[in-house]
């Protein structure tokens, strides 16, 4: 299951990676211990909000960064303003 991406939560994913200091790459090596096939540049054009990510990366991502799922979707509008 794929969940598609918007500005708002492309942001919460480069400030959480941020918030922990880690660089792409090695956010990328930590997701693929929890059994992760995702690439570096797949993950690339997911903080650009131009790529979807899967429920089963998002859980991984939580894990890594010990946060509610909350912090991953902060300021998230049902109506998608920033896309139209």
């Amino acid at each position: 299951m794929k969940i598609l991406m918007n500005k708002k939560f492309a942001s919460n994913l480069v400030a959480l990676r941020g918030q922990n200091r880690l660089s792409q790459s090695e956010l990328i090596k930590k997701m693929e211990l929890l059994g992760s096939t995702l690439a570096r540049s797949t993950y690339s054009k997911m903080e650009l909000g131009i790529g979807n990510i899967k429920a089963s990366d998002l859980v991984a991502l939580k894990e890594i960064y010990g946060v509610s799922y909350d912090k991953f979707f902060e300021g998230v509008s049902v109506i998608e303003t920033e896309n139209l």
